[in-house]
């Protein structure tokens, strides 16, 4: 077991969520659920917690009421191999009422944040060459979805297609 483990608190939805995150991710599952009792402060037999794992890291979901919400003070961080995995990971967790950000940044309907990123953005972005990772950084300030192309267009000093 893990010493510290991430503990989402949603309003509501959060088996819904889970659902969807252990769908999205491989290695992933669901590991336990428990549900209110009479004692609340949730309905009786509505889902409380969620334990479950992404990618072999355990996350627990709580249902715990109108009092929350999250901010972007908080974000998951996903690692891409491939503008594939980028395109996919930000479909994904954006369907169904959710909204792409500036940067990578996108935030699923339940309002949790997840930043999406290549892989290759961060060796470029720490790039010895102070030129290339600026011009890195300029063309990824400029975009909402990552695309990897176009930093790498950028990294070697090529012009932005329009």
């Amino acid at each position: 077991m893990q010493k510290i483990t991430t503990f989402l608190t949603f309003r509501d939805g959060a088996e819904d969520a889970v659902k969807l995150y252990t769908s999205v991710f491989k290695n992933s599952r669901i590991v336990e659920t428990s549900r209110y009792g009479e004692g609340g402060p949730g309905k009786p037999g509505a889902v409380m917690t969620i334990a479950f794992e992404l990618e072999g890291q355990q996350y627990v979901a709580l249902n715990g009421g109108d009092s929350f919400s999250f901010s972007d003070g908080f974000s998951l961080s996903v690692s891409c191999e491939d503008q594939a995995e980028v395109d996919r990971f930000t479909e994904t967790l954006t369907a169904g009422g959710g909204e792409v950000g500036p940067c990578g940044w996108v935030k699923d309907r339940w309002g949790v944040s997840w930043q999406i990123n290549p892989r290759v953005l961060g060796e470029m972005l720490t790039d010895k060459d102070p030129e290339k990772a600026k011009r890195v950084m300029q063309a990824m300030l400029k975009m909402k979805k990552i695309d990897i192309a176009a930093l790498k267009r950028a990294y070697a000093g090529e012009p932005a297609k329009v």
